[in-house]
């Protein structure tokens, strides 16, 4: 059905059609013209606090929503939404304090206005805050603990934020610490975060939640110029992060009793191509013989590289060393590992 674009002459509007064209100033949720509600990261609004068993909440703002209906943008003064159901004498409480907004076109109840509501939870011996029945526009203000007053309990009350939802502006940094918020998924590629949970910032891959430094795990090719190696039912892995254009990468090659060395030069794959800057980059290896010796050396990376090489010592005299292959410095066996890490410059 079509409808007015806003802010033309001439043209009238209807409520819904200004809630639903408030929804670009909200970040998705997801779904078509569907708004993420909350309150603003860092409002004091709707502080939520106790004055013996009055519930009382300041003045603030936020923004509901509901699918078709659009956002809801609403203000309230201070109020005093009830007071505390007293304790139970075994068992602890959560009550919730939420947000509320009446529209009669959606919920018929033949109102059009906003509230905060307090509503006592069940005890149990794993108590959870209640679920508002019916057709609702609600958010989330605080939850409240009662503990029992029984059993050396004292009844006292202890409110928490914690269940409150945050929203931003689309493109806005939305920290996330409840943990349906932490698993869902982003919206789009460079979708950026704050895991409050972790302390860093996080970026959406288009499949995952990622920050700068997060390891993650890589499986390297292994290859010689002359015919390459099998590994067989052995052990071959490797852990690698970056930061920016610099990359740590890590790994550990064991051979099985399937495996074989191929002919040349062992090589292993990298994570990301090196850059081309005239510049040899080199780390440090190991291989070792259990039982035997331990080779120690260096990783190497040429310029624009994309794959490591390893040059162990094998001797006391300044021309004993030796680059890694099947036979070299010994002969690959169950008993020998070779180990890696080293850090480079990505080429992009």
């Amino acid at each position: 059905m079509p409808t007015d674009p806003l802010w033309l002459p001439t043209l009238g509007y209807d409520e819904g059609e200004f809630r639903l064209m408030d929804s670009p100033l909200l970040m998705s949720d997801g779904t078509a013209r569907g708004s993420r509600p909350g309150v603003r990261p860092g409002d004091p609004g709707f502080n939520v606090t106790l004055a013996g068993t009055a519930v009382n909440v300041s003045a603030g703002v936020a923004s509901l929503h509901r699918s078709g209906q659009g956002v809801y943008r609403a203000q309230l003064p201070a109020s005093n939404p009830g007071n505390l159901v007293a304790a139970d004498g075994t068992y602890s409480r959560i009550d919730l304090v939420y947000l509320r907004v009446w529209d009669t076109a959606v919920d018929a109840s033949g109102l059009r206005k906003a509230d905060t509501v307090y509503l006592a939870g069940t005890p149990g011996s794993t108590p959870s805050a209640p679920t508002p029945a019916g057709t609702q526009i609600w958010i989330t203000l605080a939850t409240i603990t009662v503990p029992p007053t029984g059993s050396g309990g004292t009844g006292a009350a202890t409110v928490s934020t914690a269940a409150r939802q945050y929203t931003v502006a689309p493109g806005g940094v939305l920290p996330v610490s409840l943990a349906a918020d932490i698993a869902a998924p982003g919206s789009y590629v460079g979708q950026a975060r704050f895991n409050v949970a972790r302390l860093v910032p996080e970026y959406w891959s288009g499949s995952a939640w990622a920050a700068q430094g997060d390891w993650a795990a890589y499986t390297p090719v292994w290859t010689a110029p002359g015919s390459n190696p099998v590994i067989g039912n052995g052990t071959l892995l490797g852990r690698w992060t970056r930061i920016g254009r610099t990359i740590i990468y890590k790994g550990r090659l064991e051979p099985g009793t399937t495996s074989t060395g191929g002919a040349g030069t062992w090589q292993m794959s990298l994570p990301v191509g090196a850059a081309s800057d005239s510049i040899f980059t080199e780390g440090s290896c190991a291989y070792i013989n259990t039982g035997d010796n331990s080779y120690l050396g260096v990783a190497e990376i040429a310029s624009g590289g994309t794959v490591l090489t390893f040059n162990v010592k094998t001797g006391l005299n300044s021309s004993s060393a030796a680059l890694v292959t099947t036979s070299s410095p010994v002969t690959a066996s169950l008993t020998t590992s070779l180990r890696w890490t080293i850090t480079y410059e990505a080429a992009t």
